[in-house]
């Protein structure tokens, strides 16, 4: 049995803001980011028209999915006090559970791929050019 697979990504930019409570440094602060989420799908086998998947499966799924949700919007833990703050201007947020760190906005992407149907091993995001949180297989 082999261990080779095909693989393809999709390299999706957005902006966003977030703040990290309990943060020691400046990144307690409101500041934003320009995103990139690098989204990676693999097979071990083709489909019928020799593709893991055509490259505007993932931008279906996944990029549509982060324009709606993510982009040009403040991502904060729930029960900041920023958020209701934000909701009674009329200011765009997207709550999650977590402190909304660079690594679980990966895994909530690669969650949101792997609900569409999509072979997704890897996300990795890009928070700023030199600096990225990758949620995926183990060792993949």
């Amino acid at each position: 049995m082999s261990d080779r697979a095909w693989s393809v990504a999709v390299r999706i930019e957005f902006c966003y803001g977030h703040r990290l409570l309990d943060h020691p440094g400046r990144c307690r602060h409101a500041h934003g980011h320009n995103a990139v989420a690098e989204v990676e799908v693999r097979s071990a086998t083709l489909d019928g028209r020799d593709m893991v998947c055509d490259f505007a499966d993932v931008r279906r799924a996944v990029e549509a999915w982060v324009d709606r949700e993510l982009d040009h919007k403040m991502i904060l833990k729930r029960g900041d006090p920023l958020v209701e703050a934000l909701q009674s201007l009329g200011e765009p947020v997207y709550v999650i559970d977590t402190n909304p760190t660079a690594e679980r906005i990966a895994r909530l992407i690669h969650d949101v791929a792997a609900d569409a149907g999509l072979p997704v091993v890897r996300v990795t995001l890009w928070e700023t050019p030199s600096s990225f949180a990758t949620y995926g297989e183990a060792g993949g």
